[in-house]
């Protein structure tokens, strides 16, 4: 004779079996996070972006712009900057872009390709950070893999309760006194630099009416843009990002109208952020010619803003910064690039500060290769 457990019976045993398998999954669940926790903390201070290239970040020929690249630089600095300094107690604080150091445009990217972007905190002072960036270019049809920038970028936090206020920045972990030091020497030449390049900042000239082909004032070329609130972060100023990608636009325009070939971005000096740039006001991004090499091109940018609400405060000199471009071929080859023409005391000038440049970054990329051989 079979014996039935009653209805009731089997129904508490199945709900008992069912709490023992949540419970076994809560405690996986748990240990999973746990274990991100860990992996993240030994990490340190880092992020990754990645996003696929797609035809309106690119020019007419497939070259991902530099300014698109530049402004996902900056998003990943901003992003490891911000999380970096909200880590101890105190005031909440938002991390602004005030410096970009020198940055190679190593590897173009084309259309298609993803854009791998890792940010890491290498250096703190009381109140910045440098962010060292890297961006890998991925073609994940083939699966090659190339390195397509590097940068260092520095960051101070403001207060989310007063813009004005500088907060304190959370130390962080050197592997060795040596690394330490080297990042300290790093800070002082930047901040050195940051004074140096806002009291030379000149105002730009407007070009003459009818002017040469291949002078300064033929190319030299301007853009004007209301900032609003999609171009500005959470406390109303303008990201650096937006900044960037509208200077990298007027340089490649200056260097279209010089030479009418594809031309991209190959590298840009340091970028200045003098002061910041509040929404609804209108920014002038001007840029120009100070010297031509062979095969490269050195465009002065300047961004001028005009506040609207606060018209009292008057135009000022926001940022700064020298762009290098090259010209291409259909094949991304190297072209000759014509010569700039030379009008008046000024623009000699301009040419024989970009010439000292063009070969003491020369001589540093010699010095960097003999390095790593």
């Amino acid at each position: 004779m079979r014996c039935f457990r009653p209805w009731s019976r089997r129904v508490s045993d199945e709900v008992d079996k069912t709490a023992v398998v949540v419970e076994s999954q809560r405690q996986q669940v748990s240990r999973d996070v746990r274990k991100d926790e860990e992996a993240a903390a030994q990490q340190g201070s880092k992020c990754i972006l990645s996003r696929i290239m797609r035809p309106d970040d690119a020019n007419i020929v497939g070259n991902v712009h530099g300014g698109h690249i530049l402004k996902m630089i900056e998003e990943a600095g901003c992003i490891i900057s911000t999380r970096h300094c909200n880590t101890q107690n105190g005031d909440r604080s938002l991390a602004l872009l005030v410096r970009v150091e020198k940055t190679e445009f190593l590897s173009p990217v084309f259309i298609g390709e993803v854009a791998h972007v890792t940010a890491e905190i290498t250096y703190t002072s009381k109140h910045s950070m440098e962010v060292q960036v890297k961006v890998m270019a991925e073609n994940i049809l083939t699966g090659a893999k190339k390195l397509a920038n590097k940068a260092a970028l520095w960051y101070v936090p403001c207060s989310l309760q007063n813009v004005d206020k500088i907060t304190e920045v959370p130390p962080i972990k050197y592997a060795s006194a040596e690394e330490e030091e080297e990042g300290r020497k790093r800070y002082e030449g930047q901040k050195m630099e940051r004074l140096e390049t806002k009291l030379r900042i000149e105002a730009v000239a407007s070009p003459s009416p009818n002017p040469e082909k291949h002078t300064v004032g033929f190319s030299q070329s301007s853009l004007i843009h209301l900032v609003g609130p999609s171009d500005c972060t959470i406390h109303d100023y303008v990201n650096g990002g937006v900044t960037m990608k509208l200077m990298d636009e007027v340089a490649g325009i200056v260097a279209f109208r010089h030479c009418e070939t594809n031309i991209v971005t190959a590298s840009v000096d340091a970028i200045n952020f003098h002061q910041k740039i509040k929404k609804g006001a209108v920014v002038t991004v001007t840029g120009r010619l100070t010297f031509v090499s062979g095969r490269s091109m050195e465009i002065e940018v300047l961004v001028d803003v005009s506040p609207l609400i606060a018209a009292e405060k008057g135009k000022y000199h926001a940022v700064s910064a020298f762009f290098t471009f090259i010209s291409l071929d259909k094949d991304n080859k190297p072209l000759p690039v014509p010569p700039l023409k030379i009008e008046g005391e000024e623009e000699q000038r301009r040419f024989e500060e970009g010439k000292a440049r063009y070969l003491q970054n020369k001589a540093k990329r010699l010095a960097e290769q003999q390095r790593q051989q």
